[in-house]
């Protein structure tokens, strides 16, 4: 699991010159997500989101059809997403737990990402959704949904 260096997430500088998988791994996941779901590259993919038990560091969210999910990693079997994060978060902090919540908001909308202590679109240094556009165009989502199907 990768960590940031402290106090980076609060600097928008530093923030945005972080490489794409970083900094759609670690804050702006929903960024991803959102525009995951207003491209459409995939019919079928909704999103899910990771609540960390209360007091615990750990929300992640990532698009699924139910079987492959992607995320900054791309794409891979859902339930083994969803290891890899409880088991990151597990040995990084005792007693981390979490539910699993389909997304009933707008992951673009500030006022509703806000509400949920997620930064807009419009709160980062620069816009992010042409990012996460470049970041979705370099992958071929068919075959790569096919690949992480065939890995389960």
């Amino acid at each position: 699991m990768y960590i940031l260096k402290h106090g980076i997430k609060k600097n928008p500088q530093k923030r945005w010159t972080l490489p794409d998988r970083i900094f759609f791994g670690h804050g702006a996941c929903h960024i991803l997500a959102g525009t995951f779901l207003e491209l459409r590259p995939l019919e079928g993919f909704y999103a899910e989101r990771i609540v960390p038990d209360e007091d615990f560091s750990g929300n992640h969210i990532y698009v699924t059809n139910g079987a492959v999910a992607f995320d900054y990693h791309g794409y891979c079997d859902r339930s083994r997403l969803l290891e890899h994060h409880r088991k990151g978060w597990t040995l990084h902090s005792v007693g981390w737990g979490c539910t699993i919540e389909r997304v009933d908001f707008d992951l673009l909308d500030t006022a509703e990402l806000n509400q949920r202590k997620m930064l807009g679109p419009d709160q980062y240094l620069y816009d992010p959704i042409p990012r996460a556009r470049r970041f979705i165009g370099r992958v071929d989502h068919p075959e790569a949904a096919k690949r992480a199907l065939r890995s389960t």
